[in-house]
């Protein structure tokens, strides 16, 4: 079973900064892809970034550019770098974890979420 801690949200500015980091336990960290997705209220969980076992990442459109995820497989964390925060990056950001038994099955798991707000 695969354990999944988010912490780091909070309340920011636009303009803001705010870093996010997920601790995994529970399972072999470097096996799995891992990602950052985010649900505003209202409406549907989003892929925010994603960065699999070589290190390889991928960014929805818009946080490109002010986004950084990255991964320490010796620390089992993954964080989210988020500059140049909006008021529509408001949301609960889920970690995630996907093992992927082939290219078309996988597993997730999802941390507990944390809040983040960014004021206008």
């Amino acid at each position: 079973q695969v354990q999944l801690v988010e912490s780091g949200g909070g309340l920011v500015q636009t303009g803001g900064s705010l870093r996010l980091s997920c601790a995994a336990s529970g399972t072999i960290f470097s096996t799995y892809a891992m990602g950052w997705y985010r649900q505003a209220p209202g409406k549907q969980r989003d892929l925010v970034a994603v960065i699999n076992r070589e290190g390889s990442t991928n960014y929805a459109d818009s946080v490109k550019g002010r986004f950084t995820i990255s991964r320490d497989n010796a620390k089992n964390t993954v964080d989210l770098q988020m500059n140049r925060l909006k008021p529509e990056d408001t949301a609960v950001y889920y970690c995630n974890a996907a093992y992927f038994y082939s290219a078309n099955v996988r597993r997730d798991y999802w941390g507990q979420g944390t809040q983040v707000t960014v004021s206008s």
